[in-house]
């Protein structure tokens, strides 16, 4: 419905479909400011909107409202995959079009919607009577919270990108930019987070406190300094705010997958991978990436690992060092890599034929290490390769501190480095092929457009053990990075005590995090014969959990202190349950009224009494039960550990 107005001051509330949730929009004096409310407690206080254009007026100020369009809007989205099969997608939307009353009179529009748990805004910038294309200076998007609020933040702009341990803070101490999605806690009570949403063609927005201690959009910039070429029409990333009453609600928001656009083709190829791979080995000294005399991407071991595959029952094997290009200091000579080049010790084409004869998926690998302009040169043909080899899966790397783009550096989450990331998305989709990407930009839910794009890493994965990870990073990650979708992290390693990479985790625990932490793609990261030989008994878990859900609940948990989660098969009437804790041991109590009726056999694998994950991580209790819905299990995580248990419908 259109509302015909011409007004310089207007105030308009924006109830969520319950009415819980508020969004106050108010144009005073030809500026634009919003807030937001939850039961009538403000979370976000008045808030500046608007931009910087290079070369122009800033586009913040004399504005007049020309036109009002409401919207409701109630819908049931399936995704392809993931954690639910089904997500709400029911919102109020106000879209505001703007003009402004002095020259040049451009116009903006505004658009509002308000979901019963959260608030995500966008604007979009049609095409003006002078000019069809800006360059952004920057983008003045506000979020006025009380500086008292807690925040558990990494930072931005660094050389690992968002591989750093997350720090608690207060807004009052976010002088310099963190990545979204920011997690916080308001002195009144609420859980928030802070993230985007369809991100494309645009920098990635990063936070910060400005001059008048108001949090506020950093787009991360390109190498020139600007923040974005666009030509018009264009809109921008939703800008998300997440709200819940308790930490473990907060992990249930779906909101960023509803506010992406639903396939554009027929994706019904895809199909979600667990995979084992020639990748720990290297990481544990045994083989090398580099060609040599231990180099582990030979044919002799591929065909080893594709047998054990079979005999493990897993679907896919990873190979990582096969292409030219890892001799030396690779992190520095990426401009050698050859994507469809084997080394002398490994033949691509009877290897792919072998594991095509087992059944076996191939997941290839593009290390780039950020040298793109020599990986688009390759791009189109080593796709092509894949495809003609049969290979549907690539894992793509980016290890270095800044990607090389038309001879300049710039940041991985820059305008440019969003717009290759989607180039490899959109050329894999053309060759059916899904992609596992490390070193990624973060996710903004086009994995619902694009669902192709199975999985990222995007945060510190068990390659950091060793001395780098905390028992308390696994139970950050779902209150702040697992908000942005799925990651690859690489779990499954039982190898607990090598004395190159010791682990600070028990046994449970490692095959907890196939529950607690989703991938579309989950490796089972460790070497097969440590499945096979030590510890059969624990990788059939690992073996039989899916890696696409029906539903989750998660049931209990705060903030790097612990996470208890339930998830249900989609091709069964079975639940994976899987908790992790930090340091800190825990006794858990879990209900377990949400299984239908009927009998179910809980399969428990559980920390024993004794165990921890410095002084006895092999400490494990394997046990069998019948429960039904009107049981409680209760359970012993100890420092650093976890659980995992299997309810198989009888």
């Amino acid at each position: 419905m259109f509302r015909w107005l011409n007004k310089n001051e207007y105030d308009k509330d924006i109830l969520s479909p319950s009415g819980h949730i508020k969004c106050h929009f108010r144009l005073k004096s030809g500026q634009l400011f919003y807030s937001v409310y939850k039961d009538d407690k403000i979370i976000i206080k008045p808030s500046r909107l608007g931009f910087l254009i290079c070369g122009e007026e800033p586009l913040k100020d004399n504005f007049k409202l020309v036109r009002l369009q409401t919207k409701k809007h109630k819908e049931a989205v399936e995704l392809m995959w993931g954690e639910d099969q089904v997500i709400d997608n029911t919102y109020n939307e106000v879209a505001f079009y703007l003009a402004e009353t002095k020259s040049p009179n451009r116009i903006m529009t505004l658009r509002f919607r308000i979901f019963d748990n959260s608030v995500a805004f966008r604007y979009e910038i049609p095409p003006q009577p002078k000019f069809r294309r800006i360059t952004i200076k920057d983008e003045l998007t506000e979020f006025n919270l009380d500086l008292n609020t807690t925040a558990w933040k990494i930072p931005a702009y660094q050389p690992d990108r968002y591989e750093y341990n997350y720090e608690k803070a207060t807004i009052y101490d976010l002088r310099h930019s963190v990545h979204t999605p920011l997690t916080l806690y308001t002195p009144n009570g609420f859980y928030l987070a802070i993230h985007e949403a369809a991100l494309y063609n645009y920098g990635s927005m990063t936070l910060k406190l400005d001059d008048n201690h108001h949090l506020k959009s950093d787009i991360t910039p390109l190498s020139d300094g600007t923040k974005a070429h666009v030509d018009l029409p264009f809109q921008t990333p939703w800008r998300l705010i997440m709200i819940a009453d308790s930490a473990i609600e907060l992990t249930t928001n779906r909101t960023m997958y509803a506010l992406n656009d639903p396939p554009h083709r027929d994706f019904g190829w895809v199909e979600t991978l667990k995979f084992i791979g020639i990748w720990w080995a290297m990481y544990v000294g045994e083989w090398t990436w580099a060609p040599g005399e231990r180099h582990g991407a030979t044919t002799e071991h591929a065909k080893e690992y594709i047998d054990a595959a079979v005999r493990l029952g897993i679907a896919g094997l990873l190979i990582e060092g096969w292409n030219e290009g890892w001799e030396g200091n690779w992190l520095e000579n990426g401009i050698n890599n050859k994507f469809t080049v084997a080394t002398d010790d490994f033949d691509f084409e009877e290897v792919s034929h072998y594991a095509r004869r087992h059944n076996i998926e191939l997941v290839g690998h593009h290390e780039t290490v950020g040298f793109i302009d020599n990986y688009e040169r390759q791009l189109e043909v080593a796709y092509n390769y894949y495809a003609i080899n049969n290979v549907h899966y690539i894992k793509t790397g980016y290890a270095g501190s800044m990607m090389l783009i038309n001879g300049r550096r710039e940041y991985h989450h820059s305008q440019l480095g969003v717009n290759h990331y989607q180039k490899t998305v959109e050329l894999a989709a053309k060759k059916h092929i899904c992609l596992d990407i490390h070193e990624p930009i973060k996710g903004t839910g086009i994995e619902r457009t694009w669902p192709n794009l199975l999985s990222r890493e995007g945060a510190r994965g068990q390659e950091y053990e060793g001395g780098a990870l905390s028992p308390s990073h696994a139970c950050f990650l779902p209150y702040t990075r697992l908000l942005a979708g799925g990651m690859d992290y690489t779990s499954g390693i039982l190898d607990l005590t090598n004395s190159v990479k010791r682990l600070a985790t028990t046994l449970a625990r490692q095959i907890a995090y196939f529950v607690t932490i989703y991938s579309g793609m989950q490796m089972a990261a460790d070497r097969p014969f440590i499945y096979e030989e030590r510890f059969p008994e624990v990788f059939k878990f690992i073996r039989d959990v899916p890696t696409s859900f029906a539903k989750t609940i998660p049931l209990a948990g705060e903030i790097g202190e612990y996470y208890v989660v339930a998830r249900k098969d989609r091709n069964s009437a079975d639940w994976y349950l899987g908790g992790v804790t930090s340091e800190e041991p825990r006794r858990i109590h879990i209900n377990l009224d949400f299984l239908d009726s009927g009998v179910y056999q809980a399969e428990i694998y559980a920390d024993s009494e004794n165990a921890h994950y410095r002084d006895n991580p092999f400490g494990i209790k394997i046990e069998q039960k019948h429960v039904g819905c009107n049981d409680f299990l209760d359970l012993y995580m100890a420092p650093g550990g976890g659980f995992a248990i299997r309810l198989k419908r009888l």
